[in-house]
């Protein structure tokens, strides 16, 4: 494959995973149906248990670009609500 077709994705962890529901105020069954995937999973994801891969990265990355959402890791206390 040649390297100009690489995307540049964020790493999504935990904490970032978790700043993004908080932030579009869902909850772990609310994203969980946007990805189309388990309730688990999210949960998985959000204890560091797993990390997404592939399409879930992708969609992630969507939902967060979509959202407004800033990519930095915020503190759950400090997590803004979506304006």
């Amino acid at each position: 494959m040649n390297n100009q077709y690489k995307v540049n994705r964020i790493q999504w962890d935990g904490q970032s995973i978790q700043a993004l529901r908080r932030y579009l105020d869902l909850t772990q069954r609310e994203l969980a149906d946007r990805l189309g995937t388990r309730q688990q999973t999210i949960s998985e994801w959000e204890t560091g248990m797993y990390k997404p891969r592939g399409t879930s990265a992708t969609l992630l990355s969507i939902i967060a670009e979509r959202g407004k959402f800033k990519y930095e890791a915020i503190p759950s206390k400090e997590i803004p609500k979506k304006p």
